[in-house]
C-alpha cells in the first residue's frame, strides 16, 4: 500500500477540488446558469469519488490486517473529505432551489 502520508494528501486534493466545484456551482447558479452549476456538481462528484478510492483503499487494507498509522495529517485528510461531501450535498439541494425559483 502506498505511504499513508501520500494517500492522506490525494485525499485531501481531490476532496478540495470536490469542494470548490461544488461552491463555484453555488455561485453559477446564483447567476442563473443552471445548466454550469449541474456539470460543476458532477465535476465535484467525480472528485469526490476519488477521493473516497483512496478512503476505500485504507479501509481494505485494514480490513485485510494492514495497520496503519493514525497521525494528524491523516484525521485531518478524513475531515477535509467528509466535510466536502457535505458541501456537495448542500450545493446540490441550493442549486435545486435555484432550479425552482
Amino acid at each position: 500500500m502506498e505511504d499513508i502520508n501520500s494517500i492522506a494528501f490525494e485525499l485531501i486534493l481531490y476532496a478540495g477540488n470536490g469542494r470548490s466545484c461544488a461552491m463555484e456551482a453555488i455561485q453559477e447558479a446564483k447567476k442563473g446558469d443552471l445548466e454550469r452549476a449541474e456539470e460543476l456538481l458532477k465535476e465535484a462528484t467525480t472528485e469526490l469519488g476519488k477521493a473516497h478510492g483512496f478512503q476505500t483503499k485504507l479501509i481494505q487494507g485494514e480490513a485485510n490486517g494492514e495497520s496503519n498509522p493514525v497521525n494528524i495529517l491523516l484525521i485531518h485528510a478524513q475531515d477535509h473529505l467528509m466535510t466536502a461531501m457535505t458541501v456537495r450535498d448542500l450545493a446540490t439541494e441550493i442549486v435545486e432551489l435555484y432550479r425552482v425559483r
